[in-house]
């Protein structure tokens, strides 16, 4: 009896983009050509497109900057202000005296911080530069209130005996 089993194959494809001397792979420049003239052609009606993704070319152009979204300046503007806040620097409308939570400011602090490092090279140039300030501003703010505060309780120890 023969063996009628069938063998699977498989097929190896290349996908990288240069060969071994360093040039552009034929295939891969065809792409790029194909891309650029879609790119250059005018707007077609749109048309029923496959389920299949586009996968983005290696070799494309730089992603745009984001723009500037007024609703994260607000946030930014938020916590810092609240930060501000629980450093004494805007008096309490109720009473108009000013109060001190250094703990609490170093926790909105550390919320801004955190927002900074989890948003890094998602941000427009604005607002990591206004993000990077406030934050430079808050924590030279939150250091020097701080060493006050000691300062200001050793003193207050060495009067008290």
């Amino acid at each position: 009896m023969a063996d009628t089993k069938h063998e699977e194959s498989f097929r190896v494809v290349d996908r990288r983009l240069f060969t071994s001397e360093g040039e552009l792979r034929p295939e891969v420049a065809e792409e790029q050509n194909r891309e650029h003239e879609q790119a250059q052609a005018p707007a077609a009606p749109r048309e029923a497109k496959s389920n299949k993704a586009a996968a983005p070319s290696p070799l494309a152009p730089e992603i745009p900057l984001p723009k500037p979204d007024r609703n994260f300046q607000l946030l930014i503007d938020l916590l810092a202000r609240n930060a501000a806040a629980l450093l004494g620097g805007i008096p309490d409308p109720g009473t108009g005296q000013s109060y001190l939570d250094l703990e609490g400011a170093r926790e909105m602090i550390d919320m801004l911080d955190t927002l900074r490092e989890k948003t890094r090279g998602n941000l427009a140039p604005e607002e990591d530069r206004l993000l990077t300030e406030v934050l430079g501003s808050l924590k030279l703010s939150y250091m020097e209130i701080s060493k006050a505060a000691a300062k200001s309780m050793r003193e207050g120890a060495k009067g008290a005996r």
